[in-house]
């Protein structure tokens, strides 16, 4: 199964999932070896550099250009601040809110999604309003409740830094080297390169069998099996790439609001769980400020409405074992405390 085609993905989880639900106890036990190891083979890391359209592939010199206009204040409106104000390496590239500040101070409607692995998307924003990369990136420099940046005002400042210009004409072949289309090139091929590090769960599905400790391994056997989190939390990446209704409560339509959604129907984006140990608070709204709360949420705690995702188990209820091995799973999803490091995947 091609690990990049999270649809087929999905599918396989869900028939993995079945065998596991329709199953004896008994016969479940003998086929449990086979089982795990196909879940492991879902679950290895893409092995191929992060892809990129024809028109901007990855180079080095424009993803350290890239990195620096994340952090240049130059490219927001006031010149106080930059992409990196809101998604924060340090921080999963999140800002710990549980919505994202907005200009003038107050909230915004939505909690800061990290930015691990969105190479591999082909929606962005919870709503999935852009379809590639460089269409993201250029929404929140341009949004007034953002960055409120003015690209005539934006090209003036860069084109003013000598030293700038020069990694601009590094990275690009063209004239004028600074422009809306090489800055939003530039950005979209940073956050392109930005890969979650491995951690002990990679070790662990590649062959380590000591790798996890048994809590974290019943954990695991939970989020695959009972609580069936993998019907929407699929692949290395941990993400369908679909959009569903998990039942929270609010008026946010979500991709009900955008061309190509069904009406209505208030869904988001499934996020990727890699890094999610520093990525809290979670869920678009960033309702949900711990783990534990999330746990709840799913195991009776949503809104049961007709809209509900079918994926949900409307009947799970975990015990504080339960929920205590699949919190510790969730943790070898991310990188080992320490140093903040930033991972990032260049071309060969």
């Amino acid at each position: 199964m091609p690990r990049t085609h999270a649809c087929l993905g999905a599918v396989a989880a869900l028939a993995l999932v079945c065998v596991l639900v329709a199953g004896s106890a008994s016969r479940v036990a003998a086929q449990g070896a086979d089982i795990e190891a196909q879940w492991r083979e879902m679950f290895k890391r893409e092995a191929a550099p992060p892809p990129a359209p024809p028109g901007n592939p990855l180079t080095a010199d424009k993803i350290a250009l890239g990195a620096r206009l994340f952090a240049d204040v130059r490219l927001s409106g006031n010149g106080r601040r930059s992409c990196a104000s809101c998604h924060r390496p340090e921080q999963g590239f999140t800002d710990g809110r549980r919505r994202a500040r907005g200009l003038s101070g107050e909230s915004l409607r939505r909690n800061t999604q990290a930015l691990w692995n969105l190479a591999w998307s082909k929606h962005y924003f919870w709503d999935g309003r852009a379809p590639s990369l460089e269409a993201q990136v250029r929404m929140p420099v341009e949004a007034a409740d953002e960055m409120g940046g003015d690209w005539t005002t934006i090209l003036r400042r860069l084109e003013a830094d000598v030293g700038l210009v020069a990694q601009f004409r590094a990275a690009f072949a063209t004239e004028p080297p600074i422009s809306q289309a090489t800055v939003v090139a530039g950005l979209a091929t940073y956050v392109r390169s930005l890969v979650a590090p491995p951690t002990r769960f990679d070790a662990w599905v590649e062959g380590d069998g000591k790798a996890l400790r048994p809590a974290e391994v019943r954990g695991f056997r939970l989020f695959t099996g009972k609580a069936a989190c993998v019907l929407c939390h699929v692949g290395w990446r941990f993400t369908d790439d679909r959009f569903h209704d998990i039942g929270l409560p609010g008026r946010d339509a979500g991709r009900g609001a955008v061309p190509g959604g069904t009406p209505g129907l208030m869904a988001f984006k499934t996020p990727g769980l890699r890094e999610l140990a520093r990525t809290a608070p979670y869920m678009h709204d960033g309702s949900l400020p711990t783990l534990a709360a999330v746990l709840a949420h799913y195991a009776g705690g949503f809104v049961a409405r007709p809209a509900l995702a079918t994926n949900i188990n409307r009947e799970l209820r975990l015990g504080p074992r339960e929920r205590s091995d699949l919190i510790a799973f969730l943790r070898t999803l991310s990188r080992e405390p320490g140093p903040a490091r930033v991972q990032r995947a260049g071309p060969d």
